[in-house]
């Protein structure tokens, strides 16, 4: 092969953030870097795959047909390591999970145990992390799988799947605030009052709010400050359902509740080994699973 598969990966990033710069900050390599790469795999194909006069490169129409195929390069070359990690039957000793309070605990419940079982001298840990701080945790190898919101944008070294689930999220304030009895709610009404907003390790909520705000890197948290009548905060359905106590309320608002996706992660970098794939695999499935029983 005359291109090398960091030269597909530049090139597919590039394509997909919409600038060198962007591409080079999702790989955490240098602009330069991914500037060469991309020129020299235009070289190598003998096209030319953006279109550089503008502000921001622009894929060419062969650049379009290019990037189909090496996405598609890119997937079949993920797929055979994770073949030689599952035919070379070394099972990892230890695997560790980073997921969110939108994961229902019901949800892997039974899945926990159809893993003790079926890897049963497995050293298992399980983390609560939310958004960017899952995706650190699986670039520095701290974690090997994660369950998150979905983002509208990943690192080119972090894999995706969708699972089958969407749960509901709304917007929660203690039952003896003034604004729980009112038959509908505006966002403009809730500027009085404090907001208790998540604000994980790695991303400072401050950039994007001001006044009165409160903040925490889990949901859980920001369920107990709401419980506590501290402000309003936007939480999941049953994480209020199954810990709130009976004391918070959902807002009747316009555009709420709303539901959510939610993807199962990894690093293409590091794939997790055959018990972290069986486990990735058993997520992607267990809810249609669990709707088939329900039937």
């Amino acid at each position: 092969m005359r291109y090398s598969p960091e030269a597909l990966s530049a090139f597919v990033q590039a394509a997909e953030s919409g600038s060198f710069s962007a591409a080079a900050r999702a790989l955490g390599k240098s602009q330069s870097t991914i500037s060469t790469a991309i020129a020299n795999l235009e070289i190598d194909l003998g096209v030319l795959l953006f279109d550089r006069s503008g502000r921001k490169p622009q894929l060419t129409e062969s650049g379009q047909r290019v990037l189909a195929q090496a996405q598609e390069i890119l997937q079949a070359a993920q797929r055979l390591d994770e073949l030689a990690l599952r035919l070379g039957g070394q099972v990892e000793p230890r695997l560790s999970m980073a997921i969110s309070d939108f994961w229902q605990a019901d949800h892997h419940e039974l899945l926990l145990r159809r893993f003790s079982e079926r890897y049963p001298d497995i050293e298992f840990e399980c983390m609560i992390a939310e958004d960017e701080d899952v995706l650190a945790l699986l670039q520095q190898g701290r974690a090997h799988l994660g369950v998150i919101r979905s983002q509208a944008q990943l690192p080119g070294d972090i894999a995706t799947a969708r699972l089958q689930i969407k749960p509901e999220i709304a917007v929660w304030l203690h039952q003896s605030h003034p604004l729980a009895h009112q038959p509908q709610v505006e966002m403009e009404q809730l500027k009085t009052v404090r907001q208790l907003r998540l604000n994980t390790w790695l991303h400072n909520c401050r950039q994007e709010t001001t006044g009165r705000v409160w903040s925490a890197p889990s949901y859980l948290l920001l369920l107990e400050m709401a419980e506590q009548g501290f402000g309003w905060a936007v939480l999941p359905r049953w994480l209020v359902e199954q810990f709130g106590h009976n004391v918070l309320k959902a807002l009747p608002m316009p555009g709420w509740p709303q539901q959510i996706t939610v993807d199962a992660v990894w690093s293409r970098v590091t794939p997790p080994g055959p018990a972290g794939q069986w486990m990735r695999d058993q997520l992607c499935a267990q809810r249609a699973e669990e709707a088939g029983q329900g039937n």
